[in-house]
């Protein structure tokens, strides 16, 4: 591997300084097939496997943030840059680009692994003491997160790769490999966990163990297979460093990461601002915001298939129809996840009695509920469109919007709390900041232009 100079002749180019794409056969299937029927085919895999993932993402729960974080900036942020960049590449017929950019991802997200280890190994006492932690909690903490993040690099890894081969168009191969992964953290980590069968009790040490093991073996799996014949673009060590190809994730990847970080800021702070208004308020706003957890995914998966859409027709010069496919995700996001907030908004006891008998905790939860699962729409509009926006290399709008909601949250939950007002009014506040994020992130993406 080597720095591209100024004047490089990589093989298969005939003039130095010219770097003309490589003329395909075809155009990509998903630059014509039918719009709603191709983002529901290949929104399904990534659904299972991603609902799989959230109900064994259970980490110890000062840890579990950061877990949160590093999921969110490997698959959704950093991801969506690559698979953005290289479905751009195909779009355009450029598949010697697609090809050095698998390389590139593969640098750049085996640099932010290794750094993502140490933050935590050399610092993680302090950071986890920083957001509440102490005496045995944080004792618990470390141990998880240790071993957890001494394995970081193999969980960016995967989702490097499992983001390269959805840019390609390919849904079903990293979905399947997430799911398997996800069963395996069970077994892993409940084995060594719990100390079932011949593994000692290693307690959360043991746990976390189990989700390292399962991401290295993923790894490996998902970069044999971008070496194989079988892959649409692929992993090759040859290829030369192009700072433009490294520009191109990181434009669109960067970007998207600061939105991850909001995300995870505003739940921090509201966590924080809740825990304000008594133990039961706390308890009762925990269990309302564990159906958002389980309903992400589902907006997740549509606004993943709808990168490699969006960033194949970018790269073809369709944008007539990369805005269709953004609308459409969107919308079908927004249906789905907007008709199950309003059955949570309609029986929020029914949900709240899954996970506790307490009254008071019940009426949080309720409370909690009826302000804001009516809103899961909007939030779901607004996530899938940012994800459609990461196709289009055109995220300002929807990093803004974020900003926002957290800007509203923060500053409207410490009044709140400081005037002693209810939890209720506060819960009103969630809900409307979450459909200001929708609404002001569908404007955005109406009003930009996503012409080159």
């Amino acid at each position: 591997m080597r720095l591209q100079g100024a004047c490089s002749q990589p093989p298969g180019y005939e003039v130095c300084g010219k770097m003309p794409p490589r003329a395909m056969n075809d155009k990509h299937a998903l630059t014509t097939a039918p719009i709603f029927s191709t983002i529901w085919r290949l929104s399904l895999p990534n659904m299972l496997a991603m609902a799989a993932g959230a109900l064994v993402t259970i980490a110890e729960a000062l840890v579990f943030p950061m877990v949160m974080l590093q999921q969110m900036i490997s698959a959704g942020s950093m991801g969506g840059g690559i698979s953005s960049a290289i479905s751009r590449a195909i779009g355009a017929g450029d598949d010697d680009k697609a090809n050095q950019l698998v390389m590139h991802a593969f640098i750049i997200s085996l640099g932010i692994g290794i750094a993502y280890s140490l933050l935590f190994l050399v610092w993680g006492r302090d950071i986890f003491a920083l957001i509440g932690g102490s005496g045995l909690a944080l004792d618990e903490a470390l141990a998880y997160a240790n071993i957890m993040f001494s394995g970081a690099i193999t969980i960016w890894l995967t989702n490097a790769f499992a983001s390269a081969i959805r840019g390609s168009g390919n849904m079903k191969t990293p979905s399947t490999v997430l799911m398997l992964v996800a069963i395996g953290q069970v077994v892993l980590g409940g084995a060594l966990g719990l100390g079932l069968g011949p593994f000692p009790q290693f307690g959360m040490a043991g746990v976390a163990a189990g989700q390292v093991i399962a991401y290295s073996v993923s790894a490996i799996y998902l970069g044999k297979y971008l070496r194989s014949s079988g892959s649409r673009v692929r992993l090759k060590f040859s290829l030369q460093f192009v700072p433009a190809y490294f520009k191109d994730i990181l434009r669109v990847g960067a970007i998207a990461s600061v939105s991850s970080i909001q995300t995870v800021l505003t739940i921090l702070i509201l966590t924080k601002i809740v825990a304000g208004f008594g133990p039961s308020a706390l308890a009762g706003y925990g269990i309302g915001t564990r159906l958002e957890f389980l309903l992400i995914p589902i907006t997740f998966a549509i606004g993943v298939a709808c990168v490699p859409m969006v960033g194949m027709a970018i790269g073809g010069g369709l944008v007539k129809r990369a805005k269709q496919v953004a609308w459409t995700g969107a919308a079908l996001s927004a249906g789905i996840v907007g008709v199950i907030g309003l059955f949570a908004a309609v029986l929020p006891d029914q949900w709240a009695s899954l996970f506790t008998d307490n009254a008071e905790v019940i009426g949080i939860t309720h409370l909690y509920l009826i302000w804001v699962a009516p809103v899961y729409g909007f939030f779901a509009l607004g996530l899938c469109l940012y994800f459609a926006s990461q196709g289009a290399g055109k995220l300002l709008g929807p990093v803004l919007a974020g900003t926002m909601r957290l800007m509203m949250v923060a500053g409207g939950g410490f009044y709140m709390l400081q005037a002693g007002t209810s939890p209720s009014s506060l819960f009103a506040l969630i809900a409307f900041a979450m459909a200001v994020y929708g609404i002001v992130t569908a404007t955005s993406v109406y009003l930009t232009s996503w012409e080159k």
